[in-house]
């Protein structure tokens, strides 16, 4: 006999004393839990299926231990943006053993109805009047953002996202205006920027991408590595 049930979000086929590793559960080691969505039950002769979970079936199981399951590592890398960040991550784990599947009989767990939220009372009017409005706060139109927009100065190899925006506040957000900027200049706006930048390309790169030679400019950002002549 075997069931497919739903436990911590997670599904399971699973058999008596079965042994399984489910997301953490927030019950202590030594103690029983009842898993009642159970979706599929097949006990041998017949196989039942919920919809879309079986009424009255359950699966009763004895927490084992509590423990972290292996790492997992988690690798980001941008290409030609000089990015790279490695996290490592270890899912927190609960060790069952099933003792019992039931088929019928079990009572399904009370969950609370979320309480609906009434609507806020309508002011009321005051001696035959309406109800005073702060008008200092509701005539008082919202503030404009800015429509004007830079280029896009991450399309330039060696340039990345804190790069573009260290000389987005220097005064530098277009191609046109990189290209005008000598790379010494550039490497002394940029030099509290973490890690070792070399700008000597970044302005005829800039200057390429203002004249919109786009095939040009890729063709040689092939032959770089990270901004640099190979």
């Amino acid at each position: 006999m075997y069931a497919i049930v739903e436990m911590a979000g997670q599904q399971f086929k699973v058999a008596k004393d079965q042994k399984v590793y489910v997301h953490r559960l927030q019950v202590e080691e030594g103690k029983k839990v009842t898993f009642d969505n159970v979706l599929l039950l097949d006990d041998g002769s017949s196989v039942t299926i919920g919809a879309p979970a079986i009424d009255g079936a359950a699966v009763e199981a004895k927490v084992v231990k509590h423990l972290r399951g292996d790492k997992v590592i988690v690798f980001h890398k941008k290409r030609r943006k000089g990015y790279k960040k490695k996290n490592g991550h270890r899912q927190s784990l609960t060790e069952i053993v099933i003792e019992s599947i039931i088929s019928k009989g079990a009572k399904k767990a009370e969950t609370k109805k979320a309480e609906t939220k009434k609507a806020a009372p309508k002011a009321k009017k005051a001696d035959g009047k309406a109800a005073p409005v702060d008008v200092s706060v509701a005539s008082k139109p919202k503030a404009k953002k800015a429509s004007g927009k830079g280029d896009d100065l991450k399309k330039i190899e060696g340039i990345g996202p804190k790069i573009a925006e260290t000389l987005s506040n220097a005064g530098i957000s277009t191609f046109a205006d990189l290209a005008k900027t000598d790379a010494a200049k550039i490497s002394e706006i940029i030099a509290d920027v973490r890690g070792n930048h070399v700008t000597d390309t970044w302005p005829k790169q800039a200057e390429l991408a203002a004249d919109g030679k786009w095939d040009e400019l890729q063709k040689w950002q092939d032959e770089l590595d990270g901004g640099v002549a190979k």
